[in-house]
């Protein structure tokens, strides 16, 4: 292992991290020798993902508790680095998606998606960096924004303008905190193949179709193409990389697109 990529003696936070693009990131973490602490919010997902987690020698520490609420974050932070130790390494992953039109949303919805994808981030981000400047440590937030940071689809407004909204957060708080010698970059993954997206990956699906079509790739991501770019993030070979997306997309983002029929 280059020493500059090991994450032996650091621990690392991921929220959301009982499934998915989360748990992914998250083993990559602790492959690379990082203290893993799992955030989620259901028991029974996390019981789960424990027994995942445990099929491949990772050993996880369990953390329930609600990433919208400042307080609770604040005693749950604290437990944290009272049993497991100071955070080095936090990653917002924590995330929903609601589609539905723009003139049929509810504001309240609007809203809710607007707390979990984007001020979650900044409670979690502000809680962590104080401890990380408190300590002079310096530290990584890597925060998980969207291709949706960067364009617009049908029925995702709410979550197109968290997303947003969480790139220029990543970009505000790296400008605020890089004299503390703390790192926030951001993360945005493109299509991938996940549980959520399984019914719409067969074979004839017109949006299966459309993806494949639309990635220079020619494919759906693997979630364990996002465990290089989040080692990365973490480690001290990004030392000096602050405000930044990386995009894991696959090429979607380089490109304009094919015309039908064009191979």
């Amino acid at each position: 292992m280059k020493p500059n990529f090991d994450l032996s003696g650091k621990v690392a936070l991921v929220t959301g991290a009982t499934h998915g693009l989360g748990m992914a990131m998250a083993k990559a973490l602790a492959s690379y020798g990082a203290t893993l602490v799992v955030n989620g919010h259901t028991p029974s997902k996390m019981e789960a993902a424990l027994a995942e987690y445990e099929k491949v020698g990772i050993i996880a520490h369990p953390f329930l508790f609600n990433v919208t609420d400042a307080l609770t974050v604040d005693q749950a932070i604290g437990r944290i680095e009272r049993e497991i130790g100071p955070i080095d390494i936090l990653v917002n992953n924590a995330g929903m998606i609601q589609r539905t039109p723009a003139l049929e949303m509810d504001p309240a919805d609007f809203r809710k998606i607007l707390d979990v994808d984007l001020v979650s981030p900044f409670i979690m981000s502000q809680r962590v960096a104080q401890s990380m400047i408190n300590r002079k440590s310096g530290g990584k937030i890597i925060n998980i924004c969207s291709m949706m940071s960067e364009l617009g689809r049908n029925t995702v407004s709410a979550y197109a303008a968290a997303k947003g909204g969480l790139k220029m957060l990543t970009r505000n708080l790296a400008t605020e905190w890089a004299k503390y010698n703390i790192q926030v970059n951001g993360i945005g993954p493109g299509y991938f193949a996940t549980e959520q997206t399984a019914p719409i990956r067969v074979d004839g699906h017109p949006f299966n179709e459309f993806i494949i079509n639309r990635t220079p790739a020619a494919r759906w991501g693997n979630p364990e193409d996002l465990g290089g770019a989040a080692v990365f993030l973490a480690s001290s070979a990004s030392d000096f990389i602050n405000g930044q997306i990386l995009y894991v997309d696959g090429g979607i983002l380089a490109t304009i697109g094919k015309p039908v029929g064009e191979q």
